[in-house]
């Protein structure tokens, strides 16, 4: 199984990107982290992953203009496969 969602928002209308991300993000196994790929910063999307126990990252100007990888807190192998794309260390305290 791939430890990667692909979930890419850029073309859809708000609310629809973070009510997608937010379905997307509730589906993950353990050892999975989603991909979300958005054409500008996805503001509200923060609180509701903070409320909902997930750990996110998020980096501009990649493949898109907005990237945000999210996994559930304390995933530390979710965290790695991140950390590993991203090149700087991922915190996994929760």
């Amino acid at each position: 199984m791939s430890a990667e969602v692909l979930l890419d928002v850029s073309d859809l209308e708000p609310p629809e990107p973070l009510v997608q991300v937010l379905e997307a993000a509730e589906q993950l196994k353990p050892g999975q982290y989603l991909r979300m790929l958005h054409r500008r910063e996805p503001c509200l999307l923060f609180g509701n992953l903070d409320d909902n126990h997930f750990s996110y990252y998020q980096r501009k100007g990649t493949v898109s203009a907005v990237e945000v990888f999210i996994w559930h807190e304390k995933d530390d192998e979710a965290a790695a496969a991140v950390q590993a794309i991203v090149g700087v260390p991922i915190d996994t305290s929760g």
